[in-house]
Protein backbone atom coordinates (compact mmCIF):
# COMPACT_ATOMS: atom_id res chain seq x y z
CA UNK A 1 0.00 0.00 0.00
CA UNK A 2 1.82 3.30 -1.07
CA UNK A 3 2.33 5.74 1.90
CA UNK A 4 -0.29 8.64 0.13
CA UNK A 5 -2.96 5.84 -0.46
CA UNK A 6 -2.89 4.67 3.07
CA UNK A 7 -3.45 7.75 4.36
CA UNK A 8 -6.81 8.76 2.57
CA UNK A 9 -8.18 5.36 3.79
CA UNK A 10 -6.75 5.80 7.54
CA UNK A 11 -8.35 9.04 7.58
CA UNK A 12 -11.71 7.96 6.12
CA UNK A 13 -11.43 4.99 8.66
CA UNK A 14 -10.98 7.41 11.78
CA UNK A 15 -13.79 9.80 10.58
CA UNK A 16 -16.18 6.59 10.74
CA UNK A 17 -15.42 5.75 13.74
CA UNK A 18 -14.93 9.11 15.76
CA UNK A 19 -18.43 9.73 14.32
CA UNK A 20 -20.05 6.34 15.18
CA UNK A 21 -18.55 7.24 18.80
CA UNK A 22 -19.79 10.02 18.88
CA UNK A 23 -23.47 8.61 18.61
CA UNK A 24 -22.96 7.86 22.16
CA UNK A 25 -20.25 10.11 23.58
CA UNK A 26 -20.56 14.39 23.22
CA UNK A 27 -18.30 16.28 21.93
CA UNK A 28 -14.77 14.89 22.58
CA UNK A 29 -13.09 15.00 19.22
CA UNK A 30 -9.64 15.51 21.14
CA UNK A 31 -9.91 12.04 23.32
CA UNK A 32 -11.55 10.40 20.47
CA UNK A 33 -8.59 11.19 18.04
CA UNK A 34 -5.63 10.53 20.67
CA UNK A 35 -7.46 6.87 21.50
CA UNK A 36 -7.20 6.26 18.16
CA UNK A 37 -3.92 7.11 17.84
CA UNK A 38 -2.52 4.85 20.45
CA UNK A 39 -4.16 1.89 18.42
CA UNK A 40 -2.91 2.45 15.12
CA UNK A 41 0.58 2.72 17.44
CA UNK A 42 -0.52 -0.70 18.45
CA UNK A 43 -0.35 1.19 21.91
CA UNK A 44 -2.54 1.65 24.92
CA UNK A 45 -4.55 4.41 26.71
CA UNK A 46 -5.31 6.40 30.28
CA UNK A 47 -7.61 8.19 30.74
CA UNK A 48 -7.68 10.48 33.71
CA UNK A 49 -10.52 12.45 35.34
CA UNK A 50 -12.77 12.63 38.01
CA UNK A 51 -15.94 10.46 37.96
CA UNK A 52 -18.91 11.20 35.72
CA UNK A 53 -17.10 12.27 33.19
CA UNK A 54 -17.42 9.33 30.49
CA UNK A 55 -14.65 7.76 30.22
CA UNK A 56 -15.90 4.36 30.51
CA UNK A 57 -18.97 5.22 28.24
CA UNK A 58 -16.24 5.98 25.56
CA UNK A 59 -14.03 2.86 25.51
CA UNK A 60 -17.05 0.89 25.45
CA UNK A 61 -18.55 2.75 22.38
CA UNK A 62 -14.89 2.86 20.62
CA UNK A 63 -14.69 -0.84 21.27
CA UNK A 64 -18.04 -1.49 19.81
CA UNK A 65 -17.49 0.74 16.75
CA UNK A 66 -14.01 -1.23 15.85
CA UNK A 67 -16.24 -4.63 15.73
CA UNK A 68 -13.42 -6.04 18.41
CA UNK A 69 -13.81 -8.67 21.56
CA UNK A 70 -14.41 -6.82 24.49
CA UNK A 71 -14.07 -7.69 28.05
CA UNK A 72 -13.75 -5.03 31.31
CA UNK A 73 -12.61 -5.27 34.83
CA UNK A 74 -13.80 -3.18 37.27
CA UNK A 75 -10.62 -2.87 39.40
CA UNK A 76 -10.53 -3.06 43.47
CA UNK A 77 -8.42 -3.43 46.46
CA UNK A 78 -9.42 -6.91 46.62
CA UNK A 79 -8.41 -7.52 42.87
CA UNK A 80 -6.14 -10.40 42.27
CA UNK A 81 -3.69 -11.12 39.42
CA UNK A 82 -5.81 -14.40 38.27
CA UNK A 83 -8.77 -12.17 37.91
CA UNK A 84 -7.11 -10.90 35.36
CA UNK A 85 -4.79 -12.96 33.77
CA UNK A 86 -6.88 -16.50 33.95
CA UNK A 87 -6.06 -19.53 36.18
CA UNK A 88 -5.26 -22.98 35.61
CA UNK A 89 -8.01 -25.74 37.30
CA UNK A 90 -8.72 -29.32 37.90
CA UNK A 91 -11.30 -30.20 35.88
CA UNK A 92 -12.81 -33.74 37.87
CA UNK A 93 -14.72 -34.99 34.67
CA UNK A 94 -11.51 -34.99 32.71
CA UNK A 95 -8.79 -35.18 35.60
CA UNK A 96 -7.19 -32.86 33.48
CA UNK A 97 -5.94 -29.28 34.26
CA UNK A 98 -7.71 -26.82 32.31
CA UNK A 99 -6.85 -22.87 31.94
CA UNK A 100 -9.80 -21.02 31.96
CA UNK A 101 -8.67 -17.48 29.97
CA UNK A 102 -8.80 -14.09 32.01
CA UNK A 103 -10.65 -10.87 30.58
CA UNK A 104 -6.92 -10.16 29.38
CA UNK A 105 -7.65 -12.53 26.60
CA UNK A 106 -9.78 -10.26 24.07
CA UNK A 107 -9.08 -7.24 21.87
CA UNK A 108 -9.89 -4.76 23.62
CA UNK A 109 -9.90 -4.71 27.31
CA UNK A 110 -11.22 -1.32 29.56
CA UNK A 111 -9.48 -1.46 33.06
CA UNK A 112 -11.81 0.50 34.43
CA UNK A 113 -10.31 2.66 37.84
CA UNK A 114 -7.00 0.83 37.42
CA UNK A 115 -5.25 2.47 40.40
CA UNK A 116 -7.90 1.54 43.06
CA UNK A 117 -6.47 -2.16 42.59
CA UNK A 118 -3.26 -2.74 44.74
CA UNK A 119 0.40 -2.66 42.42
CA UNK A 120 0.80 -6.32 42.87
CA UNK A 121 -2.45 -6.61 40.41
CA UNK A 122 -1.48 -3.48 38.29
CA UNK A 123 1.72 -5.37 37.77
CA UNK A 124 -0.41 -8.36 35.66
CA UNK A 125 -0.82 -6.20 32.80
CA UNK A 126 3.05 -5.09 32.36
CA UNK A 127 3.98 -8.09 30.32
CA UNK A 128 0.59 -8.23 28.39
CA UNK A 129 1.13 -4.53 27.40
CA UNK A 130 4.44 -4.43 26.25
CA UNK A 131 4.61 -8.03 24.52
CA UNK A 132 1.21 -8.89 23.78
CA UNK A 133 1.29 -12.00 25.55
CA UNK A 134 0.50 -13.47 28.74
CA UNK A 135 2.34 -15.85 31.53
CA UNK A 136 0.19 -18.22 33.43
CA UNK A 137 1.62 -20.82 36.14
CA UNK A 138 4.96 -20.65 33.28
CA UNK A 139 3.21 -21.24 30.22
CA UNK A 140 3.27 -17.62 27.79
CA UNK A 141 0.14 -17.43 25.67
CA UNK A 142 -0.28 -14.50 22.83
CA UNK A 143 -2.85 -12.41 23.11
CA UNK A 144 -5.28 -11.64 20.36
CA UNK A 145 -4.36 -9.02 17.85
CA UNK A 146 -5.27 -6.32 17.70
CA UNK A 147 -4.88 -5.99 21.31
CA UNK A 148 -5.56 -2.25 23.36
CA UNK A 149 -5.90 -1.59 27.12
CA UNK A 150 -7.92 1.24 27.64
CA UNK A 151 -7.41 1.92 31.38
CA UNK A 152 -9.31 4.82 33.11
CA UNK A 153 -8.65 5.91 36.72
CA UNK A 154 -9.51 8.17 38.96
CA UNK A 155 -7.60 11.21 40.44
CA UNK A 156 -4.80 9.78 43.02
CA UNK A 157 -5.70 12.35 45.59
CA UNK A 158 -9.10 10.69 45.80
CA UNK A 159 -9.77 8.33 48.97
CA UNK A 160 -9.04 5.01 48.13
CA UNK A 161 -6.34 4.52 44.91
CA UNK A 162 -3.17 3.65 44.88
CA UNK A 163 -0.75 5.93 42.22
CA UNK A 164 0.73 3.38 39.33
CA UNK A 165 3.81 2.48 39.51
CA UNK A 166 6.60 4.31 37.20
CA UNK A 167 6.78 1.29 35.16
CA UNK A 168 3.62 1.01 34.61
CA UNK A 169 2.96 4.52 33.71
CA UNK A 170 5.58 4.32 30.65
CA UNK A 171 3.07 1.31 28.73
CA UNK A 172 0.92 3.77 28.34
CA UNK A 173 1.57 5.41 25.36
CA UNK A 174 -0.77 7.94 25.58
CA UNK A 175 -2.62 9.92 28.96
CA UNK A 176 -5.98 11.84 28.17
CA UNK A 177 -7.88 14.13 30.19
CA UNK A 178 -10.93 14.16 29.22
CA UNK A 179 -12.39 17.54 31.29
CA UNK A 180 -15.85 18.81 32.09
CA UNK A 181 -18.44 19.17 28.73
CA UNK A 182 -19.10 22.81 27.83
CA UNK A 183 -22.94 24.27 28.97
CA UNK A 184 -23.97 23.31 25.05
CA UNK A 185 -22.64 20.21 25.23
CA UNK A 186 -24.17 18.82 28.65
CA UNK A 187 -27.61 20.27 27.37
CA UNK A 188 -27.03 17.92 24.51
CA UNK A 189 -26.03 14.83 26.95
CA UNK A 190 -28.85 15.24 28.73
CA UNK A 191 -31.30 15.04 25.75
CA UNK A 192 -29.45 12.65 23.92
CA UNK A 193 -29.71 10.45 26.90
CA UNK A 194 -33.44 11.26 28.62
CA UNK A 195 -34.87 7.80 27.90
CA UNK A 196 -31.68 6.04 28.20
CA UNK A 197 -28.43 4.71 26.27
CA UNK A 198 -28.04 3.94 23.03
CA UNK A 199 -24.54 1.82 23.27
CA UNK A 200 -26.40 -1.29 23.09
CA UNK A 201 -27.15 -0.41 19.96
CA UNK A 202 -24.38 0.78 18.45
CA UNK A 203 -22.91 -1.12 15.29
CA UNK A 204 -19.11 -1.47 13.98
CA UNK A 205 -17.97 0.53 11.44
CA UNK A 206 -15.12 -1.71 10.88
CA UNK A 207 -13.38 -4.95 11.51
CA UNK A 208 -9.87 -6.51 13.31
CA UNK A 209 -8.33 -6.75 9.91
CA UNK A 210 -9.09 -3.83 8.67
CA UNK A 211 -8.26 -2.00 11.32
CA UNK A 212 -4.93 -4.32 11.13
CA UNK A 213 -4.14 -3.16 7.62
CA UNK A 214 -4.42 0.65 9.03
CA UNK A 215 -1.65 -0.22 11.57
CA UNK A 216 0.92 -0.71 8.87
CA UNK A 217 -0.27 2.93 7.56
CA UNK A 218 1.42 5.31 10.35
CA UNK A 219 5.37 4.02 9.65
CA UNK A 220 5.37 4.75 6.14
CA UNK A 221 4.66 8.47 7.06
CA UNK A 222 7.49 10.36 6.53
CA UNK A 223 9.70 12.06 8.86
CA UNK A 224 12.76 14.12 8.13
CA UNK A 225 16.16 14.11 9.89
CA UNK A 226 15.32 17.52 11.31
CA UNK A 227 12.32 16.83 12.85
CA UNK A 228 13.48 13.41 13.99
CA UNK A 229 16.38 15.36 15.64
CA UNK A 230 13.75 17.87 17.25
CA UNK A 231 12.03 15.04 18.72
CA UNK A 232 15.50 14.08 20.36
CA UNK A 233 16.09 17.36 21.42
CA UNK A 234 12.68 17.49 23.23
CA UNK A 235 13.58 14.07 25.32
CA UNK A 236 17.17 15.33 25.83
CA UNK A 237 15.49 19.07 27.38
CA UNK A 238 13.47 16.69 29.81
CA UNK A 239 16.56 15.07 30.82
CA UNK A 240 18.38 18.08 31.98
CA UNK A 241 15.61 20.09 33.30
CA UNK A 242 16.21 20.97 36.63
CA UNK A 243 12.69 20.69 37.60
CA UNK A 244 12.53 17.03 36.75
CA UNK A 245 14.69 14.27 38.06
CA UNK A 246 13.63 11.60 35.72
CA UNK A 247 12.87 12.72 32.01
CA UNK A 248 11.92 11.08 28.98
CA UNK A 249 13.43 7.62 27.99
CA UNK A 250 13.88 6.19 24.79
CA UNK A 251 10.78 4.15 25.05
CA UNK A 252 9.02 7.69 25.35
CA UNK A 253 11.27 9.00 22.59
CA UNK A 254 10.25 6.48 20.77
CA UNK A 255 6.10 6.98 21.52
CA UNK A 256 6.32 10.04 20.52
CA UNK A 257 7.90 9.89 17.59
CA UNK A 258 5.42 7.18 16.56
CA UNK A 259 2.45 8.98 17.44
CA UNK A 260 3.94 12.32 15.77
CA UNK A 261 3.69 9.64 12.21
CA UNK A 262 -0.50 8.50 13.07
CA UNK A 263 -1.64 11.93 14.12
CA UNK A 264 -0.12 13.08 10.67
CA UNK A 265 -1.45 10.17 9.07
CA UNK A 266 -4.93 11.27 10.39
CA UNK A 267 -4.64 14.43 9.41
CA UNK A 268 -4.32 12.93 5.83
CA UNK A 269 -0.94 13.96 5.59
CA UNK A 270 2.36 11.57 4.85
CA UNK A 271 5.10 13.38 6.03
CA UNK A 272 5.30 14.83 10.09
CA UNK A 273 5.65 18.22 10.49
CA UNK A 274 7.09 19.84 13.75
CA UNK A 275 3.37 20.52 14.32
CA UNK A 276 2.58 17.32 15.19
CA UNK A 277 5.25 16.29 17.68
CA UNK A 278 4.36 19.83 19.56
CA UNK A 279 0.48 18.13 19.49
CA UNK A 280 1.63 14.92 20.69
CA UNK A 281 4.06 15.74 23.36
CA UNK A 282 1.61 16.78 26.25
CA UNK A 283 -0.26 13.43 25.48
CA UNK A 284 2.49 11.58 25.65
CA UNK A 285 5.99 13.11 28.17
CA UNK A 286 4.35 14.25 31.48
CA UNK A 287 2.85 10.56 32.97
CA UNK A 288 6.47 9.20 31.81
CA UNK A 289 8.65 11.99 34.19
CA UNK A 290 8.88 12.29 37.80
CA UNK A 291 9.62 16.00 39.50
CA UNK A 292 11.75 16.89 41.30
CA UNK A 293 11.23 18.15 44.80
CA UNK A 294 11.67 21.59 44.36
CA UNK A 295 9.46 21.45 40.98
CA UNK A 296 6.86 19.83 43.57
CA UNK A 297 7.00 22.57 46.15
CA UNK A 298 6.58 25.20 43.51
CA UNK A 299 3.18 24.00 42.41
CA UNK A 300 4.78 22.86 39.07
CA UNK A 301 3.29 20.27 37.15
CA UNK A 302 4.74 17.87 34.55
CA UNK A 303 2.40 19.20 32.20
CA UNK A 304 3.54 23.07 32.50
CA UNK A 305 7.40 21.95 32.27
CA UNK A 306 6.31 20.05 29.11
CA UNK A 307 4.86 23.19 27.48
CA UNK A 308 7.94 24.82 29.12
CA UNK A 309 10.65 22.66 27.18
CA UNK A 310 8.26 22.88 23.91
CA UNK A 311 8.36 26.69 23.99
CA UNK A 312 12.71 26.66 24.69
CA UNK A 313 13.46 23.87 22.21
CA UNK A 314 14.15 25.72 18.54
CA UNK A 315 11.61 24.66 15.84
CA UNK A 316 13.26 23.61 12.59
CA UNK A 317 12.55 24.76 9.65
CA UNK A 318 12.13 23.78 6.26
CA UNK A 319 15.05 24.68 4.21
Amino acid sequence: MQASSGVGQLSELATRIRENVQKVIVGKDEAINLTMVALLCRGHVLIEDVPGIGKTTMAKALAQSLGATFKRIQFTPDLMPTDVLGVNFFNQKSSEFEFRPGPIFSQVLLADEINRATPRTQSALLEAMQEAQATVDGETMTLPTPFLVMATENPVEMEGTFPLPEAQLDRFMIRVEMGYPSAEEEAMIYTRFEKGTILASLEPVTRANELMLMQEVPPSVRVDDTVRDYIVSIIAATRDHDGISLGGSPRAGLALYKTSQAWAALSSRDFVSPDDVKKMAPSVLPHRMILSSTARLRGSSAAQLVTDILAAVPVPIER
